[in-house]
C-alpha cells in the first residue's frame, strides 16, 4: 500500500503560488483543485489531485 500524503492549504497555496485566501476562495467556488475533507474545518488535498489540477490548467 502506498502512503497517503495529504496536503494542508497552507502547503497548496505555497505550491501554487497563491494566498490561502485565494485557495479558498477558489475552493468555494469549485474551480480549485479536489479537496477532502477530514473534519468540518480542515480541507486537505492529496498530491494526485493536486497534480492532475495543474496539468488541466497546463496551456
Amino acid at each position: 500500500m502506498t502512503e497517503l500524503k495529504l496536503l494542508s492549504p497552507t502547503e497548496v497555496s505555497k505550491i501554487l503560488g497563491v494566498a490561502t485566501s485565494t485557495l479558498c476562495r477558489m475552493r468555494q467556488n469549485g474551480t480549485g483543485p479536489r479537496c477532502v475533507w477530514v473534519t468540518d474545518h480542515a480541507p486537505r488535498y492529496r498530491e494526485d489531485d493536486l497534480l492532475a489540477y495543474v496539468e488541466s490548467r497546463a496551456s
